[in-house]
């Protein structure tokens, strides 16, 4: 049962994600108009000043407290790993505390205008991937916490992060406000351009590298337009992205073992090798991984054989979670393929958010699910299966990936992301959820949407105080040695 608010209903005639046994041919939509209006119609029930602003309730549970219930079912060994990457800044905390901030924002009335959501779109969880034909293209990238939930869960994720992270920049307060409005604004406008859009041509829309700070025409876009930077750090990003493949990992990860030939090398505690039994398991269930694949892509990767399994940790939040990588070989020692078998939990927004069709139940399904769903073009290796009971999704390692670093931005580059990474995510909204309807709510133009503008700008400022006062408790916490840490990143205290 939800520990407080639930969404509202959707109202009716509004598109909604449903189960794909569900889906037809048959059903008679409204046009697109009709449901702007009663997008629209929806701001009398839920003015979207209501959206904007925080404080804790009474009640609210100790986030340290949440945290620590967060690490059951984890690997104990690597828990203090993870308490101490979140300890080490507020963006950190804000990245591997997902599970705090879902709680938090079912605390708000809910729009009750439901999409897939990504549950943990936050500022570092946009980046660089490959495209099945070796095209670079910037998308969300991280679905962990994949769900069904009111689209603004997202944009608030977004826009906390964003005004973390600007403090972690040194950016004074105007400087913060101007790309979280941005993100906002990108947001309402890029919706607004799908809210018309065919449904075709909207699927088809995916955006490259050198298009994304020029790929989206909104009047707003001049307002946070790229500067000599942006455009620098894009093109630097998209060159080391293509040098993100099979055979730079090859040259970086493994080495040859006179005994095993072509092995992982050891990386403790980072990158550490499994007992023969897990490594066998891991192999074992790449079988079932297959079955869960395209039929070409299953014939084109049984031209392939395991020959090593390493365990590796992985982000902030997934620290804990099994991961492992898996080493392939093709023609030879230097035809190599990557895939990464992630451990899914389930989704931190499952309490509160609606219910998942039973054929999601498997965490593993629901992530890889939501991704093919979510991104404009995928990883064609995506599938899932389980281990000892245990739900996991697998994907390619390091598919031509590569991030953009905020700290490493000035402030009209910080900016100009923010508005297209608020723009992707619409995109993203869009395939699931009703663009009409959520354009109609949020407002399209610039001197009705600024509403929404303000009103996200609120939240954020007071989020992001209230998440470096939950900061503070954990580093005070594992001061006083409630916390377990690693102090050095290789020993735990």
């Amino acid at each position: 049962m939800p520990e407080t608010n639930a969404p509202q209903n959707t109202p009716d005639h509004v598109l909604t994600p449903l189960r794909t046994r569900d889906l037809g041919l048959k059903s008679s939509g409204l046009p697109w108009g009709e449901r702007h209006d009663i997008g629209r119609a929806r701001r009398q029930d839920l003015p979207r000043a209501s959206l904007g602003g925080w404080s804790a309730p009474a009640d609210r549970r100790d986030p340290v407290a949440r945290l620590m219930d967060g690490n059951v079912g984890r690997d104990p060994s690597l828990v203090p790993l993870r308490m101490s990457r979140m300890a080490t800044s507020p963006f950190a905390f804000l990245r591997g505390s997902a599970s705090v901030m879902a709680a938090d924002l079912a605390t708000f009335p809910s729009t009750g205008l439901d999409v897939i959501i990504d549950g943990d779109a936050h500022f570092n969880n946009f980046g660089l991937f490959g495209t099945p034909d070796a095209q670079v293209v910037v998308d969300l990238n991280d679905f962990d916490e994949v769900s069904i939930g009111p689209w603004e869960w997202d944009l608030k994720r977004l826009t906390a992060s964003i005004e973390v992270a600007g403090r972690s920049m040194g950016l004074d307060p105007a400087l913060r406000a101007h790309a979280v409005r941005g993100a906002t604004a990108g947001y309402r406008s890029e919706m607004h351009a799908m809210a018309s859009m065919p449904v075709l041509s909207l699927w088809q829309r995916r955006t490259g590298v050198a298009d994304l700070m020029g790929d989206f025409t909104a009047e707003s876009r001049a307002e946070w337009a790229a500067d000599d930077a942006a455009h620098a750090m894009l093109d630097k990003a998209g060159e080391k992205a293509l040098q993100s493949n099979n055979a730079a990992l090859l040259a970086s990860m493994t080495q040859t073992d006179s005994k095993k030939g072509r092995a992982f090398l050891q990386q403790p505690p980072i990158l550490t090798q499994p007992d023969a039994a897990v490594r066998e398991q891991v192999a074992a269930a790449l079988n079932d991984y297959l079955d869960t694949l395209s039929p070409e892509r299953r014939f084109m990767l049984q031209r392939y054989r395991v020959v090593d399994v390493a365990h590796r940790v992985v982000g902030v939040g997934s620290v804990g979670l099994r991961a492992y990588c898996v080493l392939m070989l093709g023609n030879d020692e230097s035809d190599a393929l990557f895939l990464q078998v992630k451990q899914s939990a389930a989704a931190v927004h499952a309490p509160y958010a609606t219910p998942l069709p039973e054929d999601l139940a498997h965490d593993g399904r629901r992530v890889v699910y939501g991704q093919r769903l979510m991104q404009a073009v995928g990883d064609p290796m995506l599938g899932w299966t389980s281990i000892n009971g245990l739900p996991f999704y697998v994907r390619q390692m390091r598919n031509l990936k590569g991030s953009f670093v905020p700290e490493k931005m000035t402030a009209p580059t910080f900016a100009a992301f923010s508005w297209s990474f608020g723009a992707l995510l619409a995109r993203a909204h869009a395939r699931t959820g009703d663009a009409a309807a959520i354009s109609g709510y949020c407002g399209s133009r610039e001197g009705s949407g600024k509403e929404l503008d303000t009103a996200m700008l609120s939240w954020a400022t007071a989020y992001a105080d209230q998440t470096e006062l939950d900061h503070a408790r954990l580093v005070d916490a594992i001061a006083r040695g409630d916390v377990p840490s690693m102090s050095d990143g290789s020993e735990a205290s």
